[in-house]
């Protein structure tokens, strides 16, 4: 097969292309569409309503005009009837009415005996009112059948002049004619008609279509302006919805739609847009506080490495600066190498010279290093009880009483300190169990205790207070208070307080000031066992550190025997 062939075959199994018409069309209703897709709905509202409105009203013109030219044109039939079966009865000319005249009856009615194919005019010798007046009479049908019905036929025909009309009814009959000028009889062919007049009916249907006009012209405008301002008041919830939507994308998600009816389309559709709009801001401030809480973590962990740096260097730059001088001075003195048989008579070392460290310098080295090293390890001791607490290791958990641990670091206080004054306090009320781990219970509460001694001048009172009470959500809670009467602190300082490696005295020293992780170590601690820590503090008034650790479900509906608890410990 060659090419051409199967190009031809590929030909025919294609579908025809369209004809130029449907591109025509197509372009038509695309155009259509595209004046709707930028019209507004209200306008589309109102213009549907008033095309409905003006074709109602178009109806009603048309049909009322029918109506009333009918009753009009119709009305004089049964008379007409009437008169025509009177008059037609028999072949004698009725009424002496002469072939091709009309005359007018009594009851007004007009007789007429048309020549087939000719009009009538008034008979010369009728005496009447339209006869007088030159009335125009009826233009009667020219053709020769249109009489032939026996029972008569009715007619509606305009006047021959003029804007009456006539109502007419006619029958074809044979008449014994009378030649007045001859004087014989012959019979003729001749319709015999009844008519009447009845009126300007055109005249009337203008009147009336232009009355029609005006009042639906009115009704229009009045239904326009009433249409308008109900469209407008219905579609007012669509537009604080546009407004709210605007609002919203500019940002200010606290915007919402007004509450309507939810039975009403527009009032669920509120409430659905309400309630999505509420969630949007949900998961918006989560998605923000969570960005501000990685942020801030973010910028804890600089700061957390690069204090934990700066903790560690120090020391360690300590243990390297002793180690040096140790190096430079040659190591233990001559008298000492010497005492020790280190070197003998002839060694290179024994030519006298002094140089090198004193058993009281080597003793001072070794104290420093042993202090720095110590120190050292209690910051790396609290780095990995920080780092446990990230990572939320499990409690060893049983009944704690509290009071037993306050008494217990209140004694070693004493003993650090003995020149302070520091009391325990005991409120009355149930035991002050708490579900917790011991040793770290007491890391607390020693935490607690050695900051008010470390930051407080010598002499300062300090006192330790345990009460009943309740956390915020109101859980029965064990209320354990630190206090001191010490410079206290600012407000901004209380606020950081807690902030790993935070000092309110940032002049204060690394030996006496502490590696500032313990506060932060009691506020881990007390958060993991569902408590809460806060600090009531101002300037020149001391500080009180509070925490509010759950009663022990063992203790809240026990009774408690207060009177040989230690209160009065001084």
């Amino acid at each position: 097969m060659s090419g051409a062939d199967i190009r031809a075959d590929y030909l025919d199994t294609q579908p025809p292309p369209p004809p130029p018409w449907r591109h025509r069309d197509q372009r038509r209703w695309g155009a259509l569409r595209s004046i709707s897709s930028r019209t507004p709905l209200r306008t589309k509202l109102i213009t549907a309503v008033l095309a409905l409105v003006i074709l109602a009203l178009a109806a009603i013109c048309v049909a009322s005009v029918v109506m009333l030219r009918s009753y009009v044109t119709t009305r004089q039939d049964p008379q007409l009837g009437n008169a025509f079966a009177q008059y037609s009865s028999g072949n004698q000319i009725p009424h002496d009415v002469s072939p091709g005249y009309a005359t007018q009856t009594p009851s007004n009615l007009v007789l007429a005996l048309q020549r087939p194919g000719s009009q009538v005019s008034w008979s010369p010798t009728s005496n009447n009112a339209f006869n007088s007046l030159q009335a125009p009479l009826p233009q009667l049908p020219t053709s020769s059948t249109w009489a032939n019905n026996p029972n008569g036929v009715l007619l509606t025909v305009p006047a021959q002049s003029g804007p009456d009309t006539w109502r007419i009814i006619g029958t074809s009959n044979t008449y014994q004619v009378t030649n007045l000028a001859t004087g014989t009889t012959q019979q003729e062919t001749l319709n015999f008609v009844v008519a009447v007049d009845l009126g300007n009916i055109g005249a009337m249907t203008h009147r009336l279509v232009l009355f029609d006009l005006i009042v639906g012209g009115a009704i229009v405008i009045v239904l326009a302006a009433v249409g308008a301002a109900v469209i407008q008041a219905n579609l007012r919830p669509l537009n604080d919805i546009e407004l709210t939507a605007s609002q919203i994308a500019k940002g200010h998600l606290n915007h919402r739609i007004p509450e309507r009816d939810p039975r009403t389309e527009i009032g669920s559709l509120g409430h659905s847009l309400n309630a999505m709009l509420s969630q949007i801001e949900t998961a918006f401030h989560a998605q923000e506080e969570s960005e501000h809480a990685a942020h801030e973590s973010e910028e804890r962990m600089r700061r957390f490495i690069a204090d934990a740096s700066h903790e560690l260097r120090t020391p360690l730059t300590t243990i390297r600066g002793f180690a040096e001088y140790y190096r430079q001075r040659g190591g233990v003195g001559q008298d000492q190498k010497q005492a020790s048989g280190t070197y003998g008579a002839d060694s290179p070392a024994s030519d006298g010279s002094d140089e090198g460290l004193t058993a009281e310098d080597l003793d001072r080295i070794m104290h420093r290093l042993e202090a720095e090293a110590s120190r050292m390890g209690l910051l790396v001791e609290d780095l990995l009880t920080l780092a446990r607490l990230d990572q939320q290791r499990p409690l060893n958990i049983a009944p704690v009483d509290l009071l037993t641990l306050a008494a217990d670091a209140v004694q070693d206080a004493r003993m650090v300190a003995p020149d302070r004054p520091i009391d325990l306090r005991v409120a009355p009320g149930a035991a002050f169990l708490v579900d917790g781990d011991e040793a770290r219970l007491r890391q607390v509460i020693g935490n607690l205790v050695n900051n008010a001694l470390t930051h407080t001048p010598p002499g300062t009172p300090v006192r330790v207070k345990i009460a009943s009470g309740a956390l915020d959500s109101g859980t029965p809670a064990v209320v354990l208070d630190v206090e001191d009467d010490g410079p206290g602190m600012h407000a901004d300082q209380a606020r950081r307080v807690f902030e790993r490696f935070y000092r309110a005295d940032q002049a204060r020293n690394r030996a006496s000031g502490g590696t500032g992780l313990g506060l932060a170590i009691v506020a881990g601690l007390v958060e993991a066992h569902g408590g809460t820590v806060s600090v009531r503090t101002a300037p020149g008034q001391g500080a009180d550190f509070r925490v509010r650790l759950p009663l022990s479900p063992d203790a809240q509906h026990g009774d408690s025997d207060d009177e040989d608890s230690p209160a009065s410990a001084r």
